[in-house]
């Protein structure tokens, strides 16, 4: 056989077991459990780390605001270094809305050792509990920590709860719908959340004992007493990737994590232009890859074998007459396509589609390769106006 023959068979034996040894990632049918109506409501705080939010947050506070949760709920949105009014806004959406109360607060650039997101959160958690202590002993018995871009239907925090307590799981966490209403995000978006996926079959994460843990930061339900006992966020302030490393803290701490596709929170931040989605991927590409060149040049040659190899060897096949080369490379791509027409179905798309997987794949190679860039250029998981640096104990890791 030739060269890209052979290629082309390790390709097909990488999605065979892609298809049958990868937990099965493929599969979209990772919902939220069994829900049951808890005998009485626990109390929930609802925590917002908001930066430069003012384009999304009219759409996505008033939807918290319109929870239909039977227990008490206190909404805290902390302006972290907001520039565009986010604050201001807040507070009038709430007098607009009404609903349970919100409290709008700042605290100040994060100190050193801190990433943004999760110094607002730390800062979120502790006015949840000083003003659960000022109500009651415990505090809030839930800690809803949800991205300011996500919109939550009126009863996406009754069946959060529901499942949480009905299954006894420590952590509750979906992954938002995102937008999908642009040629590029049409492109890009349902493969961001396969990918995801693949690195983390959620199958694998919902398994007792399993050693695989994964969270989806926009959706996260934590039990505050969980939250204490991992030390959460204080455990993880270095982290790029909070959502995973959350997850793993919580798992350490031997609390029962859960992770699945949401129906009743999506993402209403627009991606718009390629250049969005690009920024959005290669912010934190390089960081999963713990900042490790030899992680890089492995992670390039594995995508080039899985995604890039098939259609190439069907090149070859149909225009240079290497017919081993064809028919691997053809049975590669349909496996591949078969693969991820599910998640198109769940993001209500066209299936023809999954036939552009490899394009997308490449994309995502550069972008990944353009994080490692951006890393030793020092630019390395910028967002918003700020840049942190590879942390000296990487949490994610």
């Amino acid at each position: 056989m030739s060269a890209i023959a052979w290629i082309a068979l390790g390709s097909v034996a990488a999605w065979v077991w892609l298809l049958l040894g990868q937990g099965f990632f493929w599969r979209t049918d990772q919902r939220l459990p069994r829900r049951a109506d808890p005998a009485s409501w626990p109390s929930v705080a609802v925590v917002v780390p908001a930066r430069n939010e003012a384009e999304v947050l009219p759409l996505s506070l008033p939807s918290l605001l319109a929870q239909d949760y039977p227990g008490p709920v206190d909404i805290f949105l902390v302006d972290d270094g907001s520039e565009d009014g986010t604050g201001d806004l807040a507070r009038a959406l709430s007098v607009r809305y009404g609903g349970p109360p919100v409290t709008v607060a700042s605290p100040g650039a994060p100190e050193p050792g801190w990433t943004g997101k999760l110094w607002a959160l730390r800062h979120g958690i502790g006015l949840a509990r000083a003003r659960g202590e000022g109500e009651g002993p415990g505090g809030p018995e839930y800690l809803l920590l949800t991205d300011a871009d996500i919109a939550h239907e009126p009863d996406s925090l009754r069946e959060l709860v529901a499942a949480a307590t009905a299954n006894r799981l420590d952590l509750v966490s979906q992954m938002a719908r995102l937008r999908v209403a642009t040629a590029w995000e049409r492109l890009v978006v349902p493969a961001f959340v396969y990918f995801f996926a693949t690195l983390y079959p959620f199958r694998r994460v919902n398994t007792a004992g399993a050693r695989t843990a994964a969270a989806a930061g926009g959706c996260v339900l934590l039990r505050t007493e969980m939250a204490d006992r991992a030390r959460v966020p204080e455990a993880i302030r270095q982290a790029v990737i909070d959502d995973v490393s959350l997850a793993r803290a919580v798992q350490r701490a031997g609390g029962r994590i859960w992770l699945g596709l949401a129906d009743r929170a999506d993402s209403v931040r627009p991606y718009p232009r390629l250049a969005d989605l690009w920024r959005m991927v290669a912010r934190t590409a390089y960081a999963q890859l713990w900042h490790n060149p030899l992680l890089l040049a492995g992670t390039v040659a594995g995508l080039g074998v899985v995604y890039l190899a098939p259609p190439a060897a069907l090149g070859a096949g149909l225009f240079m007459g290497d017919a081993a080369a064809g028919v691997l490379g053809a049975v590669a791509w349909a496996v591949m396509t078969g693969t991820y027409i599910p998640m198109l179905r769940y993001y209500r798309q066209s299936l023809w589609q999954a036939l552009l997987l490899p394009l997308t794949a490449s994309l995502y190679l550069c972008m990944t390769v353009d994080s490692a860039v951006r890393h030793y250029r020092g630019r390395g998981a910028s967002w918003k106006g700020r840049t942190y640096p590879r942390p000296e104990v990487a949490p994610d890791r």
